[in-house]
Parts: C-alpha cells; structure tokens; sequence
C-alpha cells in the first residue's frame, strides 16, 4: 500500500514557515536561516512496514554586524578600548587598519579577536580606524573617528573671581571645575599657603573646597589652582561670614471670627551689611496679593521689619502663615497659627431612615464647628409643591448640637420630599448640607375635602355642579377622585355620583323630570385607594333654567354712514331662560347666511352699531339672545344698505382773499361720480400751525368768511360732505393774521390754487392800506 510520510528535524522543530508538497514527500524550508541548519529525518510507514532516511542541512551566511564603532574623543594619555563584533558562518575573523592601512600590534597597542586596546593615548593616535570582519564568503567594514584631546586648564568667565557670604556655623563649597586635557589636577591656597585638609575643611573629589561649620577664622580670599603638561589656571573667591539672621513672628498663636481684622508683625535682627526681603506664605503656598480680594496687604514700614493685614478674615484664612526673611547669606523663617472661628460648615450626607404616611426618621454626619461649638440644627423639606426649602416640625421640637438624628413630622401624604439639615452656631447658621435622595411618604386616606362647590349655568334639566379640585399635594394617595351627593331640597336620601378624574372640577347631573330653578342640596368628598375621605360643607344649589326661549322683536337696520349700520331689537322678559346678551349675525346679499359673522353684546342693551363695513352694499341681519344654557331662536331677517361713499373729489380752484382779522374764502363745487353719495353742504377746516386741533365751519355755499383772532399762521383746507361721510380734502393754504391791511395776489384780486398740489407758498404778497380802499 501508499506509505504515510512524516517528517523530522532531530533535537529540535521543524520550522513554522516550512512547506510539505507531493504527498508530503518533499520538504521545503524558504528564506532560510542559521537556526534552520540541523539533521532532518523523513519516516514511511505502512501495513508491511517502515523505513526511514536522514539528511543534514548546512547553512552559511556573509558576515553580519552585532557591534560597530563609534567616533570617540580622549583626552590625551586615557586608556582606549574599541571592540567590534559580526556574526557568519564560518565564524568571521577580524582584521584592524588606521588610515587605511593595516594596524599591528606594538608596546601601547593590542588586538584580540576584534576588540582593540590602546594603552595611554596620544596626538600620533588621532586618525580613522577600521574594522574589517571577514569569512570565505565575503567581508564587511566599520569605521570610527579617534580625537584626541589637548588643552591647557581653563575657567568660565563666570568663575574666576567670586565672593561668598554665608552666616556661622553653615557649611561652605567654593566650586573649582577647570576644563583642560589632560584632566587638570586641582590645589588650594588661602592666601599665600596652601590649605590643609581636616575634620571641617576637605577638597572633594570633583575639586571643589568644603568647609564645614565656617567661622570668623575662615575669612579670607582662597585661589584654586588647575595644572596639566599643557598649562595653569587659577580662581579667587573671597568668604565672608557674617552672624546668623533670626526672625520673631508674632503673635503666634490667635484665635478670631469671621469678618475681624489682625495685623502679623514679622520681625528680622540681621548683619547691618545685609540687605533683607520678606515673604508671606499661608499653608505653604505663596500669598498673591493681586488675587485675593483685598484681604491681605504687605506693609513694609521699616527696614528690618514687614507687617502682613489681614482685613475682614474669612474661613478660608484660617491655617499656618509663615513669614520667610532672605539675605544674600541666609534665609530664615518662623510661623504663626490663625484659628477662626465662623458659622459652622454644613452637615454631611442626610439620610431617610424610615418613612411613614406623614413622618420622616433622619440622621447625618456632625457639621465642622469651626471653633465655636454647634448650638442646634434646623430641619428642612423641599417638595413639588412647596416654595422652595421650608422648616419642618420636629420630634424634639428643638435639635441639640449634640443631636444627628431627628423626625420630621406633620408631612402630607403621598408627596415626595427632599430634606436637608443646617446647623448654628454663636456665629451665626452654616451652609446647608446636600439634600437627602428624594422619598415619598406613604399614602393615607384624604383628609382635605373640596372648596367653593357651586352652581354652574347649564341647559334645561341640567343640575350643574362645580367645585375648586383638591391639589395634588393633598390628594393623600393614587386613584383619587370625587363624590358628588345631591338630593332636592328637603327631601332625605342623598343620590351619590363618582367622578374619577383627580383634575375635574364640575359635574353635570340631567334629568328630565327635573324643572328649572329647582333648589338641590349639594355636596362634593374625596376618596382614594385608601378609603373615602370628608365631604365639603352642604350649599344649596339650582337647576339651569335654560336657554332662552323668545326671539327678540321689532328688530331694525338703520344705515348710520358707508360703513355702519345699527341694529335694534326689543326682548320679551321671560320667567325662564333669561338672556345673558344677544348675538347679531349679520352678512351680504350675495353670501350663504351660514358664512355669517356676529357680534354679542352683553346685559340687557338693545342695539348695536356694526361698523367696517363696506360701502354702498346690502346687508341682512338676525338677532338671537343667548345664556350659559344656550342660544334661543333667531328674529326674522332684516336688511340694510350703507350709504354711498363720499365723494372722492376735492373742492378745486380754491381762493381766498384776506382783510383784518378774516379770510374770504371761494372754490368750485364738488360733483359726485355715480357710486358716490351727493353733496350735503362743505366743512372748511382750520387751524393755527404747531396746533393739532382744527375748527370746523359748515356750509351750503360755495365760499366762507373764516375768522382769524389770533396772531399767526393759519392752516386752512375744505371737504365736501355727504350722507357717506366726509370726502376729499383740498390743498392746504396757510394765511398769516394780520390787522388793519388787505393782502391779496400780485396776480390778480383773487388768488387761486391748484388742486394738484398739497401745499402753497405765497410768492409776493402785498401790504395796502385800508384808506385806499
């Protein structure tokens, strides 16, 4: 039979990425690697038997960098180590050149399987290294750049001559770090000799000198010198050592409230040589005094002393303030405690213990006295319904500093509540605390029973009943509703309806056996899923009388002017169904009575004048009377029609002439078009300018004498006037009063104007008088 291939790789795996093709008889390992080198076995394996056959795989690889060479800079007579490292196979070996051309070994130079050591380097050693890794099946380079480095020691500008002041007893480092290769070796001298190390005065390994505890003796100028082969250099410092700087703060410790004032005086005693600088800190933190709202202020009235006020202290301020005085020699500081005293902070979280239908068990954590112990709390609610937090009733009615639990009580039923807690202290009232989770208490039966239960107008046979609805916040519980009971007066047995709706305030009983006015005595309760609560008090109430029954009478339609018409109308007084008002429905002789408009008016008047209506049309009218039940019949129809409109034209040719105090007027007369009403007579109109008010003559004739009493300029237009109104207004003149003179037209004896034209000026006007007329 087929045999089964499998294959191998002994003392190790197969790799991942190799491949089985032709039945699994070959084996194909892409891109391979030196892990990938091995003895691979390839097994067959049938019912008769099994073979198998062993192969080794070898691989080779060029040359390959793990660790190459970096540019490297000495200082002349340091130790150099260079080592570069391949991988291959063969094993690639190492061959080192400088310059290009071949390195060998000598005194200061080895080289060990790639790693090239140069003991004490120097200037001849500066140059181009390579290293060259090679196999038999090829080679690779690496390069680097040997600097060597050779100066004579050196200081930063800023080192060659300083002066330290420093106070008694601290400890002193005069730093000396000259730059050089060789590295500079460092000596000190104070003066002339040279400084000798002990238990106080060492030079540390970087150069630099310590001094410990520094006295009057150590005083002085100290030179630091640094040598090479290639030169010196040398710094001067110059040490002082001063007395210490001390502080007084005071006062240390004070106790304050809330809105008082304190002044911290800080106080420095210091060497006279010694300039000072103060800082205020509170907490630790750095006070800004830009961003404080004028709380504190710095006052620096002396020169070794500064004050810090503080005006109007809040909670905020109370902590450690410390005051810090710094020299160019030392600093020191010192600290003071203000503890203040204020209302107290709010309580912490409030907690529902129990609930019931009208009381609810709290507790809460204690409120931050702030330094003046807690007097009491006070327990507030906030509800749906309530304007904002109110105080509660309490069990104790009082709550004691002491106190972190108490119960409300007298609550409502059914209505959710959030409550808080605030606490008092000889200071005044804190911050309230966070309001509690809101909870409803449970329900009970209705206790509050409706209001202002009344009659209402309704139709015949209808007995209407309405009343004020009970707030929801007094509903008790769900499924609330009301129970209206009515019997006729004086009789026994009360007729009971439910009405479900928690929002209804009205209910309509009807029956026709029921005569109108009939007198019922009402009343309306509560009820819930609880139970049935209290019934309102018992009021006497009637049954509707219904709507009116008559139609008005003697109705008529009298056209007032273009667009009014009055309506009139008389009404039977009835015994029932008295009228409230009276609608009037009135529209044009080409329209459906149904697209009618109306009118109402209201008591007992019996007319009404229509108005924006148009001109020169016919109109019919009907008139019913209406109450809360209803609207009676309709009047029989009347019709009217408004007048014509005026004429649109305005009087033309206008002309006047002036003597004394008067003004002769003339103009031609007005002929109506054919839908336009005739002319009645004509209204000249006039006024003095800067008035609002005109005056009004009316004539028949064709001119008017108009009186001028006062001094001034007088405005003047006429109208001609009919049935349908006032019509056109002719173009205004203006005429100036005087007395004892004519003026009339340079023209001609009259002055005429032109209709087309709003206003006229005169252009020359003329002053004659009297006796040559």
């Amino acid at each position: 039979p087929v045999p089964t291939i499998t294959w191998m790789k002994v003392n190790g795996y197969i790799p991942s990425k190799a491949r089985l093709r032709k039945s699994q008889a070959v084996l194909e390992i892409p891109n391979v690697q030196l892990d990938d080198a091995g003895i691979y076995e390839c097994r067959a394996e049938n019912s008769r038997g099994k073979n198998s056959f062993r192969g080794q795989l070898q691989v080779y690889t060029y040359p390959h960098w793990v660790e190459k060479l970096n540019d490297t800079q000495l200082d002349s007579g340091s130790p150099l180590r260079w080592e570069c490292k391949a991988t291959g196979k063969p094993r690639p070996t190492y061959r080192w050149l400088k310059n290009g051309v071949p390195l060998s070994s000598q005194s200061r130079v080895e080289m060990v399987n790639g790693v090239l050591m140069i003991h004490n380097v120097n200037q001849s050693d500066a140059g181009m290294y390579q290293c060259l890794a090679e196999n038999k099946y090829g080679a690779i380079y690496a390069s680097a750049e040997l600097k060597i480095l050779a100066s004579a020691p050196t200081f930063a500008l800023n080192q060659l001559k300083k002066t330290i002041i420093v106070t008694k007893d601290q400890e002193v480092v005069i730093e000396c770090k000259p730059q050089g290769s060789p590295k500079p070796t460092i000596s000190w001298k104070k003066g002339d000799r040279a400084v000798r190390e002990n238990k106080r005065i060492a030079i540390l390994p970087d150069g630099s000198l310590r001094i410990l505890n520094a006295s009057k003796s150590d005083e002085g100028k100290y030179v630091c010198r640094g040598e090479n082969v290639f030169g010196s250099a040398e710094i001067i410092a110059s040490l002082s050592v001063k007395e210490p700087t001390r502080i007084e703060l005071t006062p240390k410790r004070t106790e304050l409230t809330v809105g008082e004032s304190i002044v911290l005086n800080c106080k420095a005693i210091h060497d006279a040589s010694l300039d000072v600088t103060f800082y205020w800190t509170l907490k630790g933190q750095p006070i800004d005094f830009e961003e404080e709202g004028g709380h504190f202020e710095s006052i620096r009235a002396q020169a070794s002393s500064a004050d810090l006020m503080i005006r109007n202290i809040l909670l905020m301020h109370a902590g450690r303030y410390g005051c810090r005085v710094q020299t160019t020699a030392d600093s020191v500081s010192d600290e003071a405690e203000l503890l203040v005293r204020g209302p107290p902070g709010p309580p912490g979280i409030v907690i529902v213990e129990e609930i019931t239908e009208s009381t609810a068990t709290l507790s809460w954590s204690p409120a931050a006295d702030n330094h003046s112990p807690i007097s009491s709390y006070n327990l507030q609610a906030r509800s749906p319904f309530s304007l904002g937090w109110q105080t509660v009733k309490t069990v104790p009615e009082i709550i004691t500093g002491d106190m972190e639990s108490a119960m409300a009580v007298d609550l409502n039923p059914w209505v959710e509540y959030e409550f808080r807690v605030v606490a008092t202290n000889p200071i005044g009232t804190g911050d309230p605390s966070t309001p509690s989770r809101m909870i409803r208490t449970n329900e009970a039966v209705p206790k509050t029973a409706p209001t202002n239960v009344s009659g209402r107008s309704g139709r015949r046979h209808e007995l209407v009943i309405a009343w004020e609805p009970v707030s929801e916040e007094f509903q008790n519980g769900e499924g609330f509703g009301y129970i209206v009971a009515f019997r006729p007066n004086g009789t026994r047995g009360w007729k009971e309806k439910m009405v479900t709706s928690s929002e209804a305030s009205k209910f309509i009983y009807r029956d026709e056996s029921v005569p109108p006015l009939t007198p019922f005595e009402v009343k309306v309760g509560v009820y819930n899923n609880k139970g049935d609560g209290p019934f309102s008090q018992i009021v006497v109430i009637c049954s509707a009388e219904g709507e009116p029954s008559a139609a008005p009478t003697d109705v008529k339609a009298t056209s007032v002017s273009v667009s009014e018409i009055l309506v009139a109308w008389k009404h039977i007084k009835e015994s029932l169904g008295r009228p409230q008002g009276f609608e009037v429905g009135y529209w044009k002789d080409m329209e459906q009575e149904d697209a009618a408009e109306t009118v109402k008016t209201r008591g007992n008047e019996s007319f009404v004048i229509l108005t924006g209506l148009e001109g020169n049309t016919l109109y019919h009218f009907t008139v019913r009377a209406y109450n809360g039940a209803g609207y009676g019949p309709p009047s029989s129809e009347v019709s009217a029609t408004t007048k014509k409109s005026p004429p649109s034209q305005a009087p033309s040719n206008l002309r006047w002439e002036q003597q004394g105090s008067q003004v002769s007027l003339g103009w031609e007369p007005v002929i109506p078009l054919a839908n336009e009403s005739e002319v009645v007579g004509y209204k000249v109109f006039y006024r003095q300018e800067g008035h609002s008010n005109s005056q009004v003559i009316e004539t028949q004739k064709l001119q008017a004498v108009v009186p001028l009493p006062d001094a001034g300029v007088y405005i003047i237009e006429v109208r001609a006037y009919s049935e349908g109104g006032d019509g056109t207004a002719s173009s205004q003149i203006r005429v100036p009063s005087y007395s004892g003179g004519k003026i009339t037209s340079a023209q001609s004896t009259l002055h005429t104007l032109s209709t087309s034209s709003s206003s006229v000026t005169l252009l020359l006007a003329l002053m004659i008088p009297s006796a040559s007329w």
